[in-house]
């Protein structure tokens, strides 16, 4: 097994398996800060995890719909799993469009004890945000073992690491 290999094993024992995972998601502010740079926003989201991409059901009107708009670039960190990267951010539509019925169908039993508080499907506005992971650090053993990874080349690299 590839230490790529090793890493995604990793990944899916801490967020998959159908996990409601808390992840802070960042992305970037529409406004400048004083000095006219880009700021970084962060909030936490819950997020369904699957083959390289966090789902979240969110509302396509929400600031961090807002700013992926203008900018798909995204960074996340799971709390607690020692699992953060990036990402591309992706409006995949309306809960409902016959298109995301099995991806659903996997948000509603992942955030079951939730979901249909804080949602209202009948709205075209109740989206899916995929987050489709660029590269990522998983780290094991407090720091032991570090797996800084590319999603897109499908290669775990040097990129990151501290000598």
């Amino acid at each position: 097994m590839s230490r790529y290999e090793e890493g995604l094993k990793l990944i899916e024992e801490r967020c998959g398996n159908g996990k409601d995972n808390l992840i802070s998601l960042s992305t970037i502010a529409m406004e400048p800060n004083d000095d006219g740079k880009p700021r970084p926003y962060i909030r936490d989201v819950d997020a369904y995890y699957e083959d390289g991409v966090f789902y979240v059901s969110t509302w396509a009107k929400s600031t961090k719909m807002q700013q992926i708009a203008q900018n798909k670039e995204v960074a996340f960190s799971v709390c607690s799993e020692w699992f953060s990267g990036n990402g591309i951010g992706e409006n995949l539509g309306w809960v409902l469009d016959p298109k995301n019925a099995e991806l659903r169908t996997k948000l509603r039993k992942a955030f079951a004890e939730w979901y249909d508080i804080a949602n209202n499907e009948q709205n075209e506005n109740c989206i899916i945000l995929a987050i489709r992971i660029t590269r990522g650090t998983v780290i094991k053993d407090h720091g032991a073992k570090r797996y800084n990874m590319d999603f897109v080349n499908k290669i775990e690299t040097d990129e990151g690491i501290i000598r």
